[in-house]
């Protein structure tokens, strides 16, 4: 009997599971936010692979080649040095892709554990703290936030990401607070605390599961704006700096050459708004698929 119930619920779980695909495969526009962000990993790790020229990733300079125009050799052109774009592109994918996995690493533990604990003890001190606290982060805008703290440290790319992180745990607090309280006063959370359930074991194995769908559909939004939040801390030279490749030092670098140089500037900020666009369209496919299995 225990393993025929094991395998009908086996066969619900791929049930469901076939229903979300099928529902985020029938999106032209997930189904192409899936291929954008595919691409854009494939080639960060296989950088020095597909990169016309990786040495151009580095100190490097060729001023008999320098401020070429997009074609030949160069296909997106080169610096005021002689550097490829294309391949400065193809290795800043690195940088950027690892400033949102690293924010997001921080941000969604810190802040979905704390609204975990302020909504089941809704109405406690605890409570009043967290959300007191969270209010005030929130308070202030992010990206200004983001500056302030970045400013008071040294311009690298791990305390660009040590500032973003500050900033964005609050809006996971404020998430999951919000389903957790109403969740702490459902019957399956009287149930396990009937029987003895501590505190901690109910917001893990009884809240936290019923989360996961908002913040794994959140995480996935939020990626791209992690990765242009950092780009604006780079394009006010807050964040990686020169002669490593990074998205928002290129923009800015080319920004004092317009509109002679205008390739400079345009090519990295495409790259920037097809990654912004493509977690975006794979996130709202994302949440279409949780949304089939909720139902289911």
């Amino acid at each position: 009997m225990a393993g025929g119930a094991g395998g009908m619920n086996a066969n619900r779980h791929r049930e469901r599971l076939g229903k979300a695909w099928y529902k985020f495969s029938g999106s032209p526009l997930s189904v192409g936010g899936l291929v954008i962000v595919a691409v854009v990993v494939a080639l960060a790790v296989l950088a020095p692979l597909v990169a016309p020229y990786p040495k151009h990733a580095g100190a490097f300079v060729d001023f008999a080649n320098s401020s070429q125009p997009p074609g030949g050799a160069h296909l997106l052109g080169t610096d005021n040095v002689g550097r490829d774009i294309l391949s400065r592109i193809f290795f800043s994918l690195r940088s950027a892709l690892l400033m949102g996995i690293v924010v997001l690493s921080i941000a969604v533990p810190v802040g979905s554990s704390l609204g975990l604990v302020a909504g089941y003890f809704r109405g406690t001190l605890v409570d009043a703290i967290i959300t007191r606290i969270t209010d005030v982060f929130l308070a202030v805008p992010p990206l200004v936030l983001a500056l302030a703290i970045a400013s008071l440290l040294a311009p690298t790319l791990t305390n660009a990401m040590l500032a973003i992180s500050v900033m964005w745990w609050p809006w996971y607090t404020r998430l999951v607070y919000g389903m957790a309280s109403s969740l702490s006063k459902e019957y399956f959370v009287r149930s396990a605390e009937l029987t003895g359930g501590t505190w901690m074991h109910i917001t893990v194995r009884e809240l936290l599961p019923n989360c996961v769908s908002p913040i794994l559909t959140k995480m996935t939004l939020d990626m791209g704006i992690v990765i242009m939040v950092g780009a604006s801390l780079g394009f006010v030279g807050l964040g990686e700096q020169a002669p490593a490749p990074a998205l928002g030092n290129m923009v800015s670098d080319g920004a004092k050459y317009m509109p002679e140089l205008w390739w400079m500037t345009v090519f990295p900020a495409l790259a920037i708004m097809i990654i912004v666009l493509g977690f975006n369209l794979l996130g709202d496919g994302v949440r279409d698929m949780f949304a089939v299995e909720d139902k289911g």
